[in-house]
């Protein structure tokens, strides 16, 4: 169900989450998050899953101008786009499914100052369900010969601009309830 969100705040016309949601990342800013008592286990697993897409998103842009350049045959590419990129499709769908129904209610409750964020939030995966289709119907493109490479990675510089924006803006709001209430009720 796709939440109501001002336009200004959708995920494609946000630069960074509204003042109003970083009141918690004040206290916990990110660069004191990693020796926080409450990082180690949930924070760094959560965190470790948003490095890995960052990480397929940056080596399916790097094999696709690799293939511009000439430097690996496209049969290459096609294989690994097509484990990585299904892999990223699924474990982003599984992801987000995880936060939605186990995560986001929980931590919706312990801090009313934020609360509006998990809608945002909500919003933000509703949104990536169509960057995900899109992003789909474009390796399914390129794999059978009907999407040119470069316009490929157009695509894939698009999808990472937003998926980088979701993330962050998550880990922003997320993190620093967890730093400050613990896990529990998480795992």
């Amino acid at each position: 169900m796709t939440k109501t969100i001002e336009e200004e705040l959708r995920l494609a016309n946000r630069t960074r989450l509204p003042d109003a949601l970083r009141v918690l990342l004040e206290e916990f800013p990110r660069t004191g998050w990693d020796s926080h008592p409450n990082f180690k286990g949930l924070v760094e697993f959560w965190l470790g899953r948003h490095g890995m897409f960052r990480e397929i998103v940056a080596a399916l842009k790097s094999d696709a101008e690799a293939e511009m350049d000439g430097k690996i045959e496209s049969r290459a590419r096609d294989m690994r786009l097509s484990r990585y990129g299904g892999a990223l499709v699924n474990e982003l769908h599984g992801h987000h499914q995880i936060e939605d129904h186990h995560y986001f209610p929980t931590l919706m409750g312990l801090d009313g100052r934020i609360s509006k964020g998990f809608d945002l939030l909500e919003a933000d995966h509703d949104d990536m369900d169509g960057l995900l289709d899109r992003f789909t119907k474009a390796a399914n493109g390129v794999l059978r010969g009907d999407m040119e490479t470069g316009r490929f990675r157009e695509e894939l510089l698009s999808f990472e601009a937003l998926l980088d924006r979701h993330l962050n803006d998550e880990e922003e709001l997320i993190v620093p309830v967890i730093l400050k209430h613990g896990p529990g009720g998480l795992h």
